[in-house]
């Protein structure tokens, strides 16, 4: 099992992959220490020609990293194993992770999805979403006699831990996230007494606080990193005394995504973000890309959605995905381009992923832990 982002997965019913491309050396500035797990490209080369002008004719820049993060991974493959295990149906409290192909292809193989756990029959097998839930949730499924796999991504689960911490020493926490999704509802629940969600600038007024000593900011792991940033400086401006998280919330696959986007949106005219509309890292990469510079950017599910007007006067194109995307669904939108001219394929690499979480521990004792399918 490992994180998506190292090259392209090789699936016996995908595409091919596309042809190994060579880079030379360019420095991406302000780019953040690694992660453990993860080796930083120091040296970050889009080609050009030899006098430095950009290059010229119809080609893709494919950032790397993109696509499955160790957490979708772990996530996808316990449903998997759960349906190898126990056979289906096998019930999934919302979507495991935010990508249609994804739940519409465990879906076909027996997987029922379910919006609440009171949906789901009476001593049946359930499997909590990578975005975690409330122990209210957990409350209720031991209630029902529900049997639980609990996929919730460690990243998440260490966001749940900081709130239990915090909340029992009195201070009150400031969530930076998106209200209605998935994580935070899970995240907000841990301490909901204590727990203040901050989604926009206006939020940040309405927030009432007991001791302005006592407040700390924790924040959504699929957030943009710079729209975070500027949500945590106007919470320091009206609470001076406010605490960091112990570590980083927003994970490492959402700033990888987000710092190989940055390092190729400049010199594109299109960037075409594979992902789906629910997913958060996906449309922040969206955002990011047209920030940095890119003349437009747009979020698909599956090439066969790309409008052919975008590609009107473009010689450019920049492709990523999102962190919850098969790879299969990328070398399938590098075919579609490829079809249409955009046959180069230049790979902009910041980082190589090596990070892989151990299987959620209800499934542990099951042999081995093989690739998982959906790719």
């Amino acid at each position: 099992m490992s994180a998506d982002g190292d090259p392209p997965h090789n699936s016996h019913n995908g595409p091919r992959s596309p042809a190994p491309v060579s880079t030379t050396a360019r420095t991406l500035d302000g780019m953040s220490a690694a992660s453990p797990g993860i080796e930083p490209a120091t040296d970050v080369s889009i080609g050009g020609r030899p006098d430095g002008s950009p290059a010229k004719g119809k080609r893709v820049l494919l950032a790397k990293p993109r696509g499955y993060c160790a957490g979708v991974d772990r996530a996808v493959i316990a449903v998997e194993k759960a349906l190898e295990l126990y056979g289906p149906p096998v019930y999934v409290r919302k979507e495991i992770v935010h990508n249609r192909h994804v739940v519409d292809t465990l879906r076909e193989r027996g997987v029922i999805f379910v919006e609440e756990t009171s949906e789901v029959p009476e001593g049946a097998l359930v499997v909590f979403s990578a975005h975690g839930v409330s122990p209210a949730v957990h409350t209720e499924a031991e209630e029902r006699n529900l049997r639980t796999i609990d996929a919730t991504c460690p990243l998440v689960t260490k966001v749940h831990k900081e709130v239990t911490r915090f909340a029992k020493d009195d201070y009150d926490i400031l969530l930076i996230g998106h209200e209605g999704h998935e994580e935070v509802e899970g995240t907000a629940g841990e301490a909901p007494d204590r727990v203040q969600l901050v989604d926009t600038a206006e939020d940040v007024g309405k927030v009432d606080v007991r001791d302005p000593s006592k407040v700390i900011w924790l924040s959504q792991t699929t957030l943009s990193v710079d729209e975070t940033m500027e949500r945590v400086d106007q919470l320091k401006e009206r609470f001076p005394q406010i605490s960091d998280p112990p570590s980083d919330d927003i994970c490492y696959a959402t700033t990888n995504r987000q710092v190989a986007v940055k390092a190729m949106a400049a010199e594109c005219d299109l960037v075409l973000v594979v992902g789906s509309t629910n997913s958060s890292n996906s449309k922040r990469l969206v955002e990011v890309a047209l920030k940095a510079g890119a003349r437009d950017a747009h979020l698909i599910d599956f090439a066969r959605e790309v409008d052919e007007t975008w590609l009107d006067g473009v010689e450019t194109v920049g492709v990523t995905s999102g962190a919850s995307v098969p790879d299969v669904l990328v070398m399938e939108l590098l075919e579609w381009l490829a079809e249409r001219g955009w046959a180069d394929v230049e790979e902009v690499t910041t980082a190589n992923e090596k990070i892989a979480f151990a299987l959620p521990r209800e499934l542990r004792k099951a042999e081995g832990g093989a690739p998982s399918s959906v790719r």
